[in-house]
């Protein structure tokens, strides 16, 4: 097992300097270049045919420059010192005070890597082609009605290095690798999918054990489905699933803590922090530093150290999710959750790995106390308005719950409510803590997230059925 080498030599501290020299050239509270190198590579298996792999490299630099609450930037392909310079220059444009002097730099310090035992960039592709044949066939010989699948794979290397003009100098170098199954199932006219994902900040090993578990659950999910009743309606009491289950908590409750809305005013948790918004045993976090986790990263995209907040406590709102600009607003310090997609793009605060603390119960325990409930496993897409609070979700998986037992599976099933209030509904957290790799759109930028909990049961929610 080896640890990722830093991310160094992208660009030397020396010139780190001028750049920022220039970039406060005409004022500023203060200013930034991030500087990365990237590759990836994709290979796809749809209806038993490998698609032609593909991958790409490239590498960039964005400078910003921050003046009150007005950000300035521009960004440009290549590292090339007069290109850095010219985008500096750019930036500093739209200022007109005084000259600003960075402070010294010294070279970026890299993070503490996740482990990685295989670098998946010296994996042959042919093994990786080897890897979806096996899903597909391991998924169509699960029974007949399997009639399609479709089995992608994905990798990609990110290094980073980010210089202050507060004399930050930090790197970081970033591998995740994510495996994913969509599959199809037929029966007397009736058509179903059910999908699975397999994604961390690791390393090839991750694929190499046992990949056809991913597309058996996703043949069993489908084939599941074609044998499901329509969903019930009315207020039920919901158990909602592990790992991916985790998307009601990123959505409903995850967005509204970030600062960015919070401070437009624009998130239902503005101003509430301290307040008792669930019961005692619910503590919930965002933890950018979780090992080998696929939201995981050393630093954040502004070189601050990654970590884990304690976002809920004892039922108690904690904190919000803070990148520097939001910070330095609110009098408070950054919390590692400024991110970016890319070097084309700016840092605005986001979630990282964000889940519920494991509780004490079995999910058979959270179970067996319903007598007519909803048991949704994993999600589809939804709606939130963080302004509000108010959430729409689609049941990707779900079965009815009758008498203490899982029983029919369900179709068409939807959760209506209403953050806060689904935080205060809920009455037992099971100990089965799990981490799905999802990405989440904002700001017109998709970064990876991790969306987990163990097994969570909500007292009464709204269910949205076709009975």
């Amino acid at each position: 097992m080896s640890t990722p080498n830093p991310a160094s030599g992208l660009v030397d501290p020396a010139l780190a300097e001028r750049v920022l020299e220039r970039a406060l050239a005409h004022g500023g509270d203060f200013a930034e270049l991030y500087a990365e190198s990237r590759h990836g590579f994709a290979i796809s298996l749809d209806d038993r045919r490998v698609e032609r792999p593909t991958g790409g490299r490239e590498r960039g630099a964005c400078v910003r420059v921050v003046h009150g609450d007005s950000t300035y930037y521009g960004h440009v392909d290549g590292l090339a010192e007069e290109d850095l310079l010219r985008v500096a220059e750019s930036a500093s444009q739209a200022l007109h005070d005084e000259a600003r002097a960075p402070a010294r730099l010294e070279a970026a310090r890299p993070a503490e890597g996740h482990p990685i035992e295989i670098r998946p960039e010296e994996v042959e592709v042919e093994r990786k082609a080897a890897v979806l044949r096996a899903c597909d066939e391991h998924a169509r010989g699960l029974a007949p009605e399997v009639t399609q699948a479709r089995i992608g794979y994905v990798e990609g290397r990110r290094r980073v290095e980010v210089f202050g003009s507060d004399g930050r100098a930090a790197a970081d170098d970033r591998t995740r690798v994510r495996l994913s199954a969509q599959v199809v199932a037929r029966r007397n006219g009736r058509v179903e999918t059910g999908g699975d994902t397999r994604g961390r900040h690791e390393g090839w090993e991750l694929i190499a054990a046992e990949p056809e578990a991913v597309a058996e659950k996703a043949a069993r999910r489908a084939l599941t489905l074609l044998d499901a009743v329509d969903a019930p309606t009315g207020r039920l009491p919901v158990v909602v699933g592990n790992g991916f289950g985790g998307v009601l908590l990123h959505e409903a409750v995850g967005h509204g803590l970030e600062a960015d809305a919070v401070q437009k005013r624009a998130s239902i948790y503005a101003g509430r922090r301290g307040d008792q918004l669930a019961g005692e045993f619910v503590t919930a976090y965002d933890d950018g530093r979780r090992p080998n986790e696929w939201g995981s990263d050393g630093i954040d995209d502004e070189g601050t150290p990654t970590q884990r907040t304690t976002v809920i406590e004892e039922g108690r709102l904690t904190s919000y999710l803070y990148d520097l600009v939001t910070a330095r607003r609110d009098g408070a310090q950054p919390t590692g959750n400024g991110r970016r997609e890319s070097f084309r793009h700016l840092p605005v605060p986001r979630m990282t790995n964000t889940y519920f603390a494991p509780g004490e119960a079995t999910p058979e325990e959270l179970i067996g106390e319903i007598e007519r409930g909803l048991y949704a496993v994993s999600f589809g897409g939804g709606q939130v308005e963080p302004a509000t609070g108010d959430f729409v979700f689609g049941v990707s998986e779900g079965y009815l719950i009758e008498n203490g037992k899982v029983t029919a599976p369900v179709r068409g099933a939807t959760l209506v409510g209403n953050g806060i209030d689904a935080l205060g509904a809920i009455d037992g957290i099971a100990a089965d803590l799990d981490i799905a790799s999802g990405y989440c759109g904002k700001a017109g930028q998709s970064v990876p997230a991790g969306v987990g909990q163990p097994h969570v049961r909500i007292r009464e929610l709204t269910v949205g059925g076709t009975a």
